[in-house]
């Protein structure tokens, strides 16, 4: 297999992680790369530098102890406040800028960022560039395929974006009028990639080690990018590394494992967010994980009504240790 590359950086896999509002915060990324992603972006940070002061805001802009390349993903419309906040990005530690045109949230879209920016071409093209030259570092680009199934542009987008100089492309196989509905369509993809030299990574419905790569071998995409099924199993980039090096499927993890993986996650979310929120952000975690769990539905309602993050984790690692208790692998 020929190494991916961004830029000056060879990618140690070929599943990364997407970047996702409210979930790919730091202690999620340093979690998945630990894990196997070979790249994990931040969240979306807006391009107004007004906006930064918030708490929000300071805690996506902190990659303390992640691993090299650090990303930060990017949203806004105009050109020179994006190339500003690339640039001052890249003074705090960025190495990697990429650009959000894929967020279908009506409140980025209401103010034509996102995937909004796919239904204007031309501005696409001088975002870009702006960008391009405005850091010494690389700079991506995350797309859906078009605007509605009648405006399915993503390829002539991709051109644009090759020819400003972007040095890789994820693309998410839905439209933004889809959003996360119906079954993603790769055959976009499978057009984007004859099109382009750069590396592309497919996104979209990729939930298991053999859908990546029968996503790969249909699309030609040089990797893929997973979000919503790292959700409650970030396990799932070492079961996909491991499928696309030998095409044998790995062994689940010992329920042990998973279990130090859960509380670990905890402890690094209570470190970073603090009690109030540490609780609060932890909960969604925690139910997402429960699925693992049997009799997921009375676990997820006692954990949910937790009031702080002793009693949360203390109750965690109380169920977890009866699941591992009751069999050495898990489900």
């Amino acid at each position: 297999m020929t190494s991916l590359r961004i830029g000056p950086y060879v990618l140690p896999a070929r599943a990364v992680l997407a970047p996702m509002a409210g979930v790919t915060d730091r202690p999620f990324r340093l979690l998945a790369r630990k894990l196997g992603a070979g790249l994990a972006a931040s969240e979306m940070l807006t391009s107004d530098v007004r906006l930064w002061s918030t708490g929000k805001s300071r805690r996506r802009m902190d990659h303390a102890g992640e691993p090299a390349p650090r990303v930060v993903q990017l949203a806004g419309a105009d050109c020179e406040a994006l190339a500003l906040a690339a640039r001052m990005n890249v003074d705090l530690g960025a190495q990697i800028i990429d650009i959000n045109m894929g967020c279908p949230a009506k409140k980025v879209c209401g103010r034509l960022c996102g995937s909004a920016l796919l239904q204007d071409e031309a501005l696409v093209g001088r975002i870009l560039d702006a960008v391009v030259r405005a850091v010494d570092v690389p700079v991506t680009l995350k797309i859906r395929t078009g605007w509605d199934p009648t405006r399915r542009n993503g390829a002539r987008i991709a051109s644009i974006a090759q020819s400003c100089g972007i040095a890789a492309l994820a693309v998410h196989g839905r439209t933004r009028a889809d959003f996360f509905q119906g079954a993603a369509e790769y055959d976009t993809i499978r057009d984007i990639k004859s099109r382009v030299s750069i590396p592309v990574f497919a996104n979209g419905d990729v939930g298991s080690a053999q859908k990546a790569r029968e996503v790969l071998d249909f699309t030609g995409a040089d990797g893929v990018m997973i979000g919503r099924a790292a959700q409650g199993a970030p396990w799932i980039f070492g079961a996909v590394n491991a499928y696309l090096c030998d095409a044998a499927t790995s062994p689940p993890l010992a329920r042990a494992e998973v279990r130090g993986i859960i509380l670990e996650h905890l402890e690094s979310l209570y470190a970073f967010y603090g009690e109030d929120a540490g609780t609060r952000i932890a909960r969604k975690h925690l139910g997402w994980y429960c699925v693992q769990l049997p009799d997921a539905a009375n676990i997820r309602r006692a954990l949910m009504a937790t009031a702080n993050t002793a009693m949360q984790f203390a109750l965690a690692r109380s169920h977890l240790d009866g699941w591992v208790s009751g069999s050495a692998q898990a489900a």
